[in-house]
């Protein structure tokens, strides 16, 4: 009898201890996005890494691949809703599921970085993040700061008026080049791989981005303004796949989603100083900064942008302008 009490004792024992290891499985996170390592978003990524590996005791391991390594912004998506990607960073490109993530970046609605936080993460924020739960399937975990996206361009532009038939690059998103339209320019939507040679070829004259990517494409090469219309002032969030993080247990979930937090403050911690260097960097290789009459700007960019969003947003865009 105390041998069978003592195997069964054992065996209990054993059951327990496997039960144990199993719970304490280590769980791997793949997370690739479009930056290349010095950006701060993949140091933000790094961070989120760093938090979630201590939050957890060790079970969340997150392996961060910058440079598109994992794949682009749009097959990560995908891949996020089959549940065969993990985690990414990305922004207005999840209207095409939720409609209300279009808000991530509409000309002239931020024009601080304080108003930019205070719809981000208000009540406009929760009701944005809570749709690309539901019709994206990813999770907004955390959002980062993007810098304003600046026009660049061989004269200096003041004011609506000096854009006159100007020829440039602008992504091809049908509200952008309404804007651009509206302000006088000549917008023509290109890939961003074909920018630096159609500015130097003068099949264009003009393109427009934040300081981050006129820096890292070189564009200082030639384009002799960086004329600071600020005309985007944007977030971008970082998601983990809805169905994997639903796969988590429940203390898991909270790690990840506490080193979210934490790698927002690491973000922004680095957002304002980053600006600065950046317009350092490209003033010291020749560029310069030209200011420009943004109220101007503004004024006669808001209607195209009023008229260029969907019947889902209009209302909200407008409380945004009036606020």
């Amino acid at each position: 009898m105390k041998n069978f009490t003592r195997a069964a004792l054992t065996a209990s024992a054993l059951a327990f201890g496997l039960s144990g290891a199993a719970f304490a499985q280590e769980t791997t996170l793949q997370l690739g996005h479009l930056a290349n390592e010095d950006n701060i978003w993949n140091k933000a990524a790094l961070k989120f890494a760093e938090e979630a590996a201590r939050l957890s005791d060790g079970r969340i391991k997150v392996e961060v691949y910058p440079n598109e390594t994992l794949g682009k912004e749009m097959d990560l998506i995908a891949g996020m809703q089959l549940g065969t990607v993990d985690m990414t960073i990305t922004g207005e490109s999840l209207q095409n599921w939720a409609p209300m993530a279009a808000l991530l970046a509409v000309p002239y609605a931020y024009p601080t970085l304080e108003k930019m936080d205070e719809v981000a993460s208000g009540p406009i924020g929760e009701e944005i993040r809570e749709e690309i739960i539901e019709k994206a399937q990813v999770r907004p975990i955390a959002y980062f700061a993007r810098g304003p996206r600046e026009l660049t361009s061989n004269r200096p532009i003041s004011s609506p008026a000096d854009l006159d038939g100007l020829k440039m690059r602008v992504p091809n998103v049908p509200l952008f080049l309404s804007v651009w339209k509206t302000l006088g320019a000549n917008p023509t939507p290109m890939a961003f791989s074909e920018v630096f040679t159609s500015l130097q070829n003068g099949t264009i004259d003009a393109q427009e981005n934040p300081l981050a990517l006129i820096k890292s494409a070189s564009f200082n090469e030639v384009q002799k303004y960086v004329n600071l219309t600020d005309h985007v002032r944007s977030w971008i969030y970082l998601v983990i796949s809805e169905q994997r993080f639903q796969s988590l247990s429940e203390d898991d979930q909270k790690a990840v989603l506490e080193a979210g937090r934490l790698a927002q403050e690491y973000e922004r911690s680095m957002f304002l100083d980053d600006e600065k260097q950046l317009r350092a960097d490209l003033e010291a290789s020749g560029m310069i900064f030209n200011e420009v009459d943004k109220a101007a700007f503004a004024a006669q960019a808001k209607d195209a942008v009023l008229s260029g969003v969907s019947d889902e947003i209009k209302p909200i865009v407008e409380k945004i302008f009036a606020d």
